[in-house]
Parts: C-alpha cells; sequence; structure tokens
C-alpha cells in the first residue's frame, strides 16, 4: 500500500515539474518574440529608448515576480497547515468534527464493523486444519503433531540421559523403545506410545490430512507421555535431593 502510495506521489511531482517547465520554455519564448518585434517596429531598430520593449519587459518582471509570490505565499499557508496537525496521537472526539460528519463517520465505523464480523468464516472447513470456532481452530494438525516429536525426545532424554538422538525419519516406536516399559498398557495391550507411532507415521507418509479425530487421539497419546517422563523426572530429581541429603548427614557424623 504504502510503496504505491509513494510511487503516485513521484509521477505527481515529475508531471508538476515538467508542467512548470513547459510554460516557462513557452512564456520565454513569447517575451523573446515580443521584444524582437518592438525592436523591429523601432524607428532605430534598437533597445535604445525603445517604450514598447522597456514596457513588455516590464510586464514580464511583474508576471515572474507575482507568480513567485504565489507559489510562495502557497508554500507557506500548505506549510502553517501541517504545522498545526497534532504529531502525536489523538482519538478524534464529537467535539473535534461537525456534528453530521460525526454521524456518518460513526455509521461508516459500524458498517464497517459489521461487514468484517459478517465475513469470518464460520462454517468453512479445510482439510488438515482445525474448524472456526472449536478449540482446534487455527491448528494445523500435520505441524501440530509434529512439533511434539522435539518435546518428547528432550523428556526422554532427562529421563534417559544415553537415549539415542533423534533421527529424521526413525519410527517413535523403535526411537523411544527405552521409554516404553514406562507407559501403561490398555485392554488391548497397546501403550499410548504404539497410538503415538501410527499418528506421527500418518502425518508423516500419508498423502491426505489428518482428521480432527486423529490428530486428537495423537495429541491425547502425545501428552501422556509427556506427563509420565515428566513424573518419572521429578521423582529421579526427588530421589537425588534424598541421597544427597543422607550423604550430607552421614558426614556431619
Amino acid at each position: 500500500m504504502f510503496p504505491h502510495i509513494s510511487r503516485r506521489s513521484t509521477v505527481s511531482q515529475i508531471c508538476y515539474a515538467i508542467l512548470v517547465l513547459i510554460t516557462t520554455f513557452f512564456v520565454a519564448i513569447s517575451c523573446a518574440l515580443l521584444l524582437s518585434q518592438a525592436v523591429r517596429t523601432a524607428p532605430n531598430r534598437s533597445f535604445v529608448r525603445n517604450v514598447d520593449a522597456v514596457v513588455i519587459g516590464a510586464a514580464y518582471v511583474i508576471l515572474l515576480v507575482l507568480s513567485l509570490a504565489f507559489c510562495l505565499k502557497r508554500r507557506i499557508a500548505v506549510h502553517r497547515r501541517l504545522q498545526r496537525i497534532s504529531k502525536a496521537f489523538r482519538t478524534l472526539g464529537k467535539n473535534d468534527v461537525p456534528d453530521s460528519v460525526f454521524l456518518y463517520m460513526q455509521q461508516e465505523y459500524a458498517r464497517a464493523c459489521l461487514i468484517a464480523y459478517e465475513s469470518r468464516p464460520k462454517d468453512g472447513y479445510q482439510e488438515g486444519w482445525g474448524r472456526p470456532g472449536t478449540k482446534y481452530a487455527g491448528i494445523r494438525f500435520r505441524t501440530s503433531l509434529l512439533d511434539t516429536v522435539r518435546t518428547i525426545d528432550k523428556l526422554a532424554h532427562l529421563v534417559i540421559p544415553r537415549h539415542p538422538p533423534l533421527r529424521p525419519h526413525a519410527r517413535m516406536l523403535h526411537h523411544f523403545r527405552f521409554i516404553l516399559p514406562l507407559l501403561s498398557r490398555d485392554e488391548l495391550g497397546l501403550t499410548p506410545l504404539h497410538y503415538y507411532d501410527s499418528a506421527i507415521q500418518l502425518v508423516r507418509h500419508a498423502s491426505r490430512e489428518p482428521t480432527e479425530q486423529e490428530y486428537a487421539a495423537g495429541m491425547r497419546a502425545a501428552k501422556e507421555i509427556e506427563a509420565i517422563l515428566n513424573e518419572c523426572y521429578l521423582e529421579m530429581r526427588e530421589g537425588s535431593s534424598t541421597d544427597l541429603s543422607t550423604y550430607a548427614e552421614r558426614q556431619s557424623m
């Protein structure tokens, strides 16, 4: 938007400069032609004691002075008006403009708000994204699920410092195999890691976008894994603190 306005202002200034140059050129030519005619029609064919040449020259000098004075006056007036504009941001109130203008501004503002509200998507749906009006609104399922991999990997390294580094295309079931004994199993004998692995495989390799149900299942499994790893990490810290306290007491004895 702003580059377009700047470009239009530059074009306007160039056109104004060209107009001034063309006007000055033709005025200068007319002055030269009139002076030459005054010289040719004079008895002595010279500028000396040539009243017509003096009158023509004086007229053009007066024209030049008046033109410069008018331009200077307009420039000073514009500069003064710009100086009256407040540099600080200030909200216009009812007393700053006429009542008719204030009413018109209110009506247009209300109309713009209604248009913006009605233009918001309400029933639109795009595959792989949360529907507007739900708790998943504005969330891309594929990206959100893949972001959980690094979070779980960091927690796994806190619990198991020698946990293998994350590989780009490794399956979650294989990469997090060392934390598998920490996870509980359901009636089917599956852990949250199995469901999480299925969700990650889907978002990595499937040509279609994941559905809201698949995303919810994957995020639920990810949160369960994160909760268990956090709990294990806190227990490890508490155990380390207890061991250090016991060791300090023994040393003091």
